[in-house]
């Protein structure tokens, strides 16, 4: 499907609202995967060593990093919103453009009317959007390491 076909070639206006619904466990997007920029990032806002935080917090399965939690829907959540936002994981900063959001169908029924965001804030262009789930679909789970998109 060319660009021109998308519903959103004349872009999307998105601005986090930090809500924490995207953060919320919802069947499918139940894992926070985590590149070892992310790890770092996240062990300098802890003030610890990339691997203390990746024993304390992670796991590893099928080669790829997550987030382990037990009986929350992320361990950095702190009264519905996120404790670590200014060092987030690059999967959370590309929330709501994920390949498995960006088809019209899932846009309108799950995206839109959930995410407070949506609608909002500036404007990312239909070439942003496809970079954005370009990296996401090239790292099979966020293994991208550099040139990540910050929000």
């Amino acid at each position: 499907m060319t660009k021109k076909n998308k519903f959103y070639k004349e872009g999307i206006r998105f601005e986090c609202q930090g809500e924490g619904k995207c953060c919320v466990t919802r069947g499918r997007y139940g894992y926070v995967y985590l590149s070892f920029n992310d790890r770092r990032r996240l062990a300098a806002h802890f003030k610890t060593s990339t691997a203390e935080f990746t024993s304390r917090y992670t796991e590893k399965e099928d080669g790829l990093y997550q987030l382990k939690y037990a009986d929350k829907d992320c361990p950095f959540m702190k009264d519905s919103r996120c404790a670590v936002y200014d060092a987030r994981p690059w999967q959370c900063r590309t929330w709501p453009f994920w390949p498995e959001n960006m088809s019209k169908t899932v846009w309108e029924r799950e995206v839109a009317p959930y995410c407070p965001g949506v609608g909002k804030g500036r404007l990312y262009s239909a070439e942003e959007i496809e970079l954005i789930i370009a990296k996401k679909r090239d790292v099979s789970g966020c293994r991208l390491e550099s040139g990540t998109p910050d929000r």
